[in-house]
């Protein structure tokens, strides 16, 4: 209804007020905003920064725990009396086992007993709790004991809890601020450092398991023997020569640190780390030393001898010192780890994306440009295309960013570079709901309705298709967010907030405004017709221009057959070119290292490449990127996680010394698994999308348009796969998050002909199929190339203006856009006649086209 009660007006003007209120806090400084104020923060590719994800070495914990039963048996079977005889004592950490064979079976269940003793509780559903292992014997004298499912499932969730907490520490210690630290699946810690450029020192902080312990050593080892004797294990020194018979029994765990300083030795200057116990770390390391005097007591950290000094007297107090080779860093580096606490199994740094605030600020400065020029060319296409209508949608347009931006910032969304391409997206995209109310309010002026009836009929008939075709695009989000990573789940966020305001603003604010503008006037007609003759000035109330002339009879099922079989052939060369020569794979779905440096001259690439190639870490690829002094270097997976990381160490080195002063911009390292993962969540993500829409579409429509929806659909995204195949655009996170809102755009545009042609088997019920599939295009043409320019206009000054890290994103945009168009004509519809050419007009009789009213 075009009448709105008192309270709903200011209902709807306060939704405005508080959307501007909410984004106010964006145009302000930080630290001069109130508490309850929340501004939405910059990503770390537009102010620069680097992105760690570490993941939980969650087997160390397994094999330690495993070593520690072998260490307990060993010693229980010494101290039995009489002393218990075996064979074949081992761990397995791929069985999570620890077996052997007793030689006497009849002492078996003493063994079993002795296991079952050093048997950790652990929780196991609501208050419960159940001893770690399961211990088994055989009437051979096999005993063995497993880690139990509850028990590793159990360590593990506390073994990633407590590393966050040691992870937020050491980077709070750091000095470091601003940091993002959250957990991201199971096993996974994400750190978002921020203004860091050379994350090298915090991957060495977060790398380090940190974990002190106090031994004894053996000294009746053999140091000259390949294996050290049972109890025992040879580790090396802080010297590559150095190595030391340590008895595995931990006499003094760290974890019993209260304290640790860096400081300077009072007599010899050198730098040195202070530290002390705790009440229980004192009590035990005064009676270890009262026991041991006069013998070498190791500190070890990370299975590395720090210092194994002896034993002169009792240490009571509580406190020590470690010396070593230590500088002012070093030593403050590792009282950093103390205080923070040993992690309980490593970390390992499976990616890494890092961007130099350099870069960060073009992103930005491109960004804003593709944003304004964006913004300009959608405003003048709705004015000019659409009159005063046009502009009002504009004003609407307005409020949909305004209260967008409010919503992200209540919710400390972080904006990224595809963040604000989906800013962009989202001014295409939101106009969609307008065009379709201007047209459907058109059609019924030309109908001859008055203009209240008009306006009624128009905002009522468009809010089925409006709703059916936006539902189909948050589809297409969903899924993105689901499988999506990091800046692309955040392109997804922004797309589907300002998805979900613009059906409310375009609907409910224009309706509110036009209700103003209708109840001050009262006009005889509305401007939404051309008139020829008038003045200028009048004319800017009208539409000044039609794309498609109104009351086009174009034939398009004359060419179906031939349009769909273009379209098989084109996507089946397409289907063959994916696989062969295939996919330009970016480097999160093949894994591997990119880094894009800027020296202080052009790049001298002869010299550049022979120095990266000179460190044999595979096939390097070197290229001029944007400017002769940029240059983009490319490194094949390195083994393993761990190699990547020293990969990227020594690329920067090598790079510094060919060329002193070179800024390393860009550092994108991704190891085999992530890179495994993002690939398989990708074409989920793309499958799930595709399922989603064909159960909406079937539960909409009758199953004739959901098979002709999804069919289109496929034919659409294989041929936007062969145009990349063909272009070399790369295949990555956020191409697919472009195939994503092609399929979204392709499915809502297909949605609107979809619902047109329903409302017409209803409207004409005698009309051959044929003659009412072109007769619904015809009627709907306007509104699809409408939306297609309005998506269009946006999306090129992303391709023209974003950069190079979203123009293959804004170029697919711009080729799926121009697919999509032509396919709602020439192969959805087709395929809507072809399969629904006896079930949809079963039983009825054929009128011919000129006798149906148009």
């Amino acid at each position: 209804m075009m009448y709105f009660a008192r309270w709903k007006s200011l209902a709807i003007i306060g939704v405005c007020f508080l959307g501007v209120l909410l984004s106010l806090p964006n145009l302000l400084p930080r630290d001069s905003l109130p508490s309850w104020a929340r501004q939405i923060s910059l990503g770390l590719d537009l102010r620069g920064g680097s992105y760690l994800l570490l993941e939980v070495d969650t087997s160390a914990m397994v094999r330690e725990r495993l070593e520690t039963l072998v260490d307990t048996v060993r010693r229980g079977a010494a101290s039995a009396n009489p002393r218990i005889l075996y064979t074949g004592l081992n761990a397995d950490p791929a069985e999570r086992r620890v077996s052997l064979k007793v030689s006497d079976p009849a002492r078996a269940p003493d063994i079993a007993r002795i296991l079952r003793d050093a048997a950790i509780a652990v929780g196991a559903g609501a208050g419960s709790q159940q001893p770690d292992i399961e211990v088994a014997t055989a009437p051979d004298g096999t005993v063995s004991a497993t880690l139990t499912e509850v028990a590793l499932r159990a360590k593990s969730g506390s073994a990633v809890e407590q590393s966050l907490e040691i992870v937020r520490r050491r980077i709070d210690e750091s000095g470091l601020v601003e940091a993002l630290i959250a957990r991201q699946g199971t096993n996974r810690i994400l750190v978002q450092l921020p203004g860091v450029e050379d994350p090298a020192r915090i991957k060495d902080l977060l790398g380090r398991t940190a974990r002190m312990t106090f031994h004894l050593l053996d000294e009746s080892a053999n140091m000259q023997s390949a294996t050290p004797p049972p109890g025992t294990m040879f580790l090396r020194g802080e010297r590559a020569d150095e190595r030391f018979p340590v008895r595995r029994r931990v006499e003094v765990d760290g974890a019993n640190l209260s304290d640790a300083r860096a400081g300077q030795d009072g007599r010899t200057g050198e730098w040195v780390v202070n530290f002390s116990f705790d009440s229980v770390g004192t009590r035990r390391f005064a009676d270890v030393t009262r026991q041991n005097v006069g013998k070498p007591f190791a500190i070890v950290l990370d299975d590395k001898v720090i210092t194994a000094p002896v034993i002169r007297e009792p240490i009571t107090g509580g406190r020590g010192q470690i010396s070593g080779s230590f500088n002012a860093q070093s030593a403050s580096d590792l009282s950093v780890l103390l205080r923070a606490g040993a992690l309980p199994a490593p970390l390992t740094v499976v990616e890494e994306r890092t961007v130099g605030p350099e870069l960060g600020a073009d992103a930005i400065r491109a960004g804003i440009l593709s944003l304004a020029a964006g913004t300009l060319f959608v405003f003048l296409y709705m004015g000019l295309a659409y009159g005063f209508f046009g502009w009002i949608a504009n004003l609407a347009l307005v409020a949909n960013i305004v209260i967008m931006i409010g919503i992200l910032s209540v919710m400390g969304a972080t904006l990224t570079l595809p963040g604000i391409a989906g800013i962009v997206l989202t001014l295409g995209t939101a106009l969609d709901a307008n065009i379709l109310i201007n047209e459907r309010i058109r059609e019924e002026v030309k109908n001859g309705r008055s203009p209240i009836n008009a306006l009624e009929a128009g905002y009522t008939k468009a809010s089925g298709t409006i709703m059916d075709s936006n539902l189909t695009n948050l589809i297409a989000m969903a899924c993105l967010y689901g499988f999506g990573s990091g800046p692309v789940r955040g392109f997804a966020v922004t797309v589907a907030v300002g998805t979900i305001v613009q059906m409310w603003t375009a609907t409910v604010v224009t309706r509110l405004i036009i209700s103003w503008w209708y109840r001050a006037k009262r006009p005889k007609e509305l401007p939404v017709l051309e008139r020829p003759g008038l003045s200028l000035l009048q004319r800017l109330g009208r539409p000044l221009f039609r794309i498609v002339p109104d009351n086009t009879r174009i034939p398009f099922m004359r060419g179906a057959r031939i349009g769909v079989l273009v379209s098989a052939i084109i996507s089946t060369a397409s289907v063959a070119l994916a696989f062969y020569p295939g996919l330009e794979k970016g480097i999160d779905f093949r894994g591997g290292i990119v880094m894009e440096v800027r020296t202080p001259e052009a790049a001298n690439l002869g010299q550049l490449r022979s120095a990266v190639s000179a460190l044999n870490l595979g096939d390097v690829g070197l290229q001029e990127f944007g400017a002769p002094d940029t240059v983009l270097v490319r490194l094949p997976v390195q083994g393993d996680e761990g190699g990547t990381q020293r990969a990227v160490a020594a690329v920067r080195g090598a790079v510094e010394q060919v060329a002193p002063g070179t800024r390393v911009l860009r550092v994108e390292a991704v190891g085999n698994r992530v890179s495994a993962e993002l690939f398989m969540g990708g074409l989920i993500a793309l499958g799930l999308s595709f399922l989603a829409m064909l159960l909406y579409i079937w539960f909409r429509f009758e199953w004739q348009f959901a098979v002709a929806g999804i069919a289109t659909l496929l034919l659409d995204t294989t041929k936007v796969v062969g145009l990349m195949v063909v272009t070399g655009i790369e295949f990555n996170l956020t191409t697919v998050a472009a195939i994503l809102t092609i399929i979204g755009f392709n499915a809502n545009d297909k949605v609107v002909v979809f619902d047109r042609m329903r409302e017409n088997l209803r409207k004409y019920k005698q009309m051959p199929l044929r003659e009412l599939v072109d007769l619904s295009i015809n009627e709907t043409l306007n509104r699809t190339i409408g939306t297609s320019m309005t998506l269009l206009l946006s999306a090129l000054p992303l391709a023209l203006f974003g950069g190079d890290a979203l123009s293959g994103f804004a170029w697919l945009m711009v080729a799926g856009i121009a697919i999509g168009t032509a396919s709602s004509t020439f192969i959805a519809a087709p395929i809507v006649l072809f399969t629904g050419a006896k079930s949809l007009r079963r039983g009825e009789p054929v009128r011919s086209a000129a006798a149906q009213p148009g």
